[in-house]
């Protein structure tokens, strides 16, 4: 296990310095570019004001004054750049620096920024200005305009690129220190952590070992509201599932084994009475009948449990779906009905709709559905009731509504009504014939159509409701 956490260890020491260094790359190439054009945002703000003020100064009188030359010097001073006056021929005549005569006075800024300055009165590059400075420098510039719109002049305001780089720089080992400190701190707590996190991963190799064996009550204490505190307490919940799904397996068995041996025991009770003449020959054939009744419901009851199992192996792509009309299989099935019906004295409200109601699915499977519903309301109403059947649209889904007045079913047991082989007390004592299991295919054909089946039961009145998705025209 220490191994382990060495090898994670490495790992994310390894990530952690390519995440720096990406991120270190990324920084650098974003931070620069930022850096770059908030300066030549403040070098044209500088530019427009220098401007205005030039103007002003103009129709106040002479440009070439030592007040102008003072205030250009105060605005280069607090911006950080070096500003200048040139005449609408691009030479130089006031400059920002406090000399009396400066290198700069009497020499031109060259033909590139004259022209863009007289095509649009504005400039902003990255350029020597014509040989006026030994080094590119960033370059604002604006056109000096009297009343009537004419370019008296042009001030430049510039900066050094070096300059600029040069706080960027500052930034950058500020960043470089930090991010180092947090990548240190960052590895001694992944370091710590890992260590920490073994102890729940070798109780969890532990558990895994009895559930090999068998034994699904091992646990993992969950001691921590970390990641590791989250993936012990998942993998309780994992043990927990499993040991209720061996219990249902165990169950399942168990109910197998008691719906096989009931038919089981009938037929060779009868049998055996037949062959010593216990049951005297004149009653013979009353009791083979009986012993065909159980053969047969013990082959509806293999049956219907071999396909469960192949309804349970097969995915959804197995289904044959197709489009047909949901209003005639209903009408079609509920005349299968007809003489359990009349025999139990029960009138039908159909409220189906006379047009063709077109959805799609698998025709086979959902006959079985609307068959085990009708089944099981037809038996369990009560004699000389109403037996309802409605079928309507809502949305992109079709709902079939099938519902019957008898007993109502207890709360607690419509939790329970679609699981495998449960049956309530009063379908025990009132139906030899059931097994559990039809309303349990009802749950898993539908599921594999990816719809749902719902139940209510209220005041004696017992309705179940499923969906299947429309047709799209």
């Amino acid at each position: 296990m220490r191994s382990y956490v060495y090898k994670n260890f490495v790992l994310v020491a390894v990530l952690v310095m390519l995440a720096f260094t990406i991120l270190g790359g990324v920084f650098v190439g974003m931070g620069r570019n930022y850096m770059l054009r908030d300066r030549r945002s403040a070098l044209d703000s500088n530019a427009e004001e220098l401007s205005r003020l030039a103007a002003a100064y103009a129709r106040e009188g002479d440009l070439e004054t030592w007040e102008f030359r003072i205030t250009l010097s105060a605005m280069a001073q607090s911006s950080g750049s070096h500003c200048f006056l040139t005449d609408r021929g691009g030479t130089v005549l006031v400059c920002s620096e406090r000399a009396i005569y400066c290198a700069h006075m009497g020499r031109n800024v060259g033909s590139e920024a004259l022209s863009a300055l007289r095509a649009s009165g504005r400039y902003s590059a990255l350029s020597r200005l014509g040989g006026l400075y030994e080094t590119e420098r960033f370059v604002s510039a604006a056109a000096v305009r009297a009343e009537d719109g004419t370019a008296l002049a042009y001030v430049f305001s510039t900066a050094d690129v070096s300059g600029v780089l040069k706080n960027w720089q500052t930034l950058l080992s500020i960043f470089l220190i930090a991010s180092f400190g947090i990548m240190v701190l960052l590895l001694a707590v992944s370091f710590v952590s890992l260590r920490l996190g073994t102890r729940p991963l070798r109780e969890m190799a532990a558990a895994a070992l009895k559930f090999a064996h068998g034994d699904f009550s091992a646990r993992v204490a969950v001691e921590r509201n970390d990641e590791l505190g989250a993936l012990a307490s998942a993998f309780n919940q994992m043990a927990e599932s499993l040991e209720r799904q061996e219990k249902r397996r165990s169950d399942f068995i168990a109910n197998v084994a008691h719906e096989l041996k009931t038919p089981m025991t009938a037929i060779s009770g009868f049998a055996d009475g037949l062959l010593d003449g216990t049951i005297p020959r004149e009653q013979a054939d009353r009791y083979l009948q009986t012993i065909s009744d159980e053969t047969k419901r013990l082959n509806r009851l293999v049956r219907s449990m071999l396909d469960l199992s192949r309804m349970e192996s097969e995915g959804p792509e197995a289904l044959r779906q197709k489009s047909f009309d949901l209003s005639e299989l209903l009408l079609r099935t509920l005349l299968l009905f007809e003489q359990k019906i009349n025999a139990r004295g029960l009138d039908v409200d159909a409220q189906v709709p006379e047009d063709p109601m077109l959805v799609y699915g698998d025709a086979d499977a959902i006959n079985q559905v609307i068959y085990n519903l009708l089944e099981n309301a037809v038996k369990f109403a009560a004699p000389g009731s109403t037996l309802g059947l409605s079928l309507f649209k809502q949305g992109e889904k079709a709902y079939v509504s099938i519902r019957n007045r008898g007993e109502t079913i207890p709360p607690e047991e419509l939790s329970l009504i679609f699981d495998r082989f449960h049956k309530t007390d009063r379908s025990r004592s009132a139906d030899r014939e059931g097994y559990g299991l039809g309303l349990y295919i009802v749950k898993t054909i539908l599921g594999r159509h990816g719809e749902d089946v719902s139940v209510t039961s209220r005041d004696g009145v017992t309705e179940f409701v499923f969906s299947l998705t429309l047709r799209q025209k």
